[in-house]
This record gives structure tokens, sequence and C-alpha cells, in this order.
């Protein structure tokens, strides 16, 4: 097996003064087997609730919002920029990992960018 490595991801969070802001994060994996036979895989947990969602949308122009849940964001096509209240611009594509968790104040934006469709999976947090 090899060292634990850690999965980055990005936090879109309330601020004191209604306003969002993003914040770095890691998730820390593990080297595992999973089934017999299997090699080893770095493993890490996403704590969720039910209710996964899958998205797809030609366009995800928004006005400001606060996400509607505190939600994992998985990007599978396509790619988002996200503007928060502060200014800050972040760009997500296939692959990025995203934990949306300001759901209350002026939120933030979200921009489609590139080919369309944007496809990504909504995952409820249970916390």
């Amino acid at each position: 097996m090899t060292e634990p490595k850690n999965l980055r991801y990005t936090v879109i969070e309330s601020t004191a003064d209604g306003g969002s802001v993003f914040a770095d994060a890691e998730i820390p994996l593990a080297d595992r087997t999973l089934a017999v036979g299997v090699p080893a895989m770095a493993v890490g947990g996403m704590p969720s609730a039910t209710g996964v969602s899958y998205l797809r949308s030609a366009g995800f122009d928004s006005e400001p919002h606060p996400a509607p849940a505190r939600q994992w964001v998985v990007m599978l096509r396509g790619a988002i920029e996200v503007i928060t209240s502060d200014g800050k611009r972040r760009r997500f594509a296939p692959g990025d990992l995203v934990l949306a968790a300001d759901t209350e104040g002026r939120g933030h934006t979200t921009v489609a960018v590139g080919e369309p469709p944007f496809e990504a999976l909504f995952i409820p947090t249970a916390s």
C-alpha cells in the first residue's frame, strides 16, 4: 500500500455579513482493499444524506443565490464558474468536487462556461 493521500475540494461558505467566500479543504484518503482480488484503492468518506440528484442543463447562468441545501457538487461534464459575494471566482470542471455550504445570505452566482451540456451530481450532506 502507498502513503495516504488527500483529495482537495472547495467549500463555498456563508460569512457573518451575509456574503459568501471560498475555502479550501481536504478529504483524507487511505489505501483500502474493497474486494478480494481487486488492488487497493485510495478511499475517503464524503458524509452525505439521502436524495442524490443528477442534473443536466444546457446553461446554468444564475442570479446570486444561496445553496438550497448543504450539498456536495460533483462535476461530471462541462464547466461552471462560481463567483462568491466577495468577487472571487473559481472554475470547476469534470472531476472537481465542491461543497456548497452557503445556505444563508446572498449566496453565490453560477455561470456555465465552455461547451454545454453541464452535468453534475448533487449530494445532500448529513450535517
